[in-house]
């Protein structure tokens, strides 16, 4: 259960994360935000980046095997990459949809699926 836990929280994390680190673009692009000084830009990210640390943190803890939970470090990492880059994939192509993805994209998605098979090999 602490592995779905765990998955559940980095997935919420990461849609705070994407919405930190890209969500101003869209204010910006929307005209929101275009006035706003480059100090309240980081500002709004940054409280936005608090409930990702609110997910992130946890999910760690739970997830890491030394606290009882099924993954070691480098597993937690990769899951933790793996899920970010699908969670933006879908996140900009929701805000952004003139973002496209192209066959490049598909085959890092590859590389990042048999990078999660290594880590998890016996």
């Amino acid at each position: 259960m602490n592995g779905i836990y765990t998955l559940l929280l980095l997935v919420l994390s990461n849609v705070f994360m994407t919405f930190a680190w890209y969500g101003h673009l869209k204010l910006q692009q929307n005209g929101t935000s275009s006035n706003w000084p480059l100090i309240g830009v980081i500002a709004f990210s940054w409280l936005i980046a608090f409930f990702e640390y609110c997910c992130q943190v946890p999910a760690n803890r739970i997830g890491f095997a030394g606290n009882g939970g099924p993954f070691n470090l480098v597993q937690l990492k990769v899951i933790q990459e793996c899920i970010s880059l699908m969670v933006f994939a879908i996140m900009a192509h929701l805000m952004f949809q003139n973002e496209s993805l192209h066959w490049n994209h598909f085959a890092a998605f590859i590389c990042l699926i048999a990078a999660v098979y290594f880590v998890f090999m016996k």
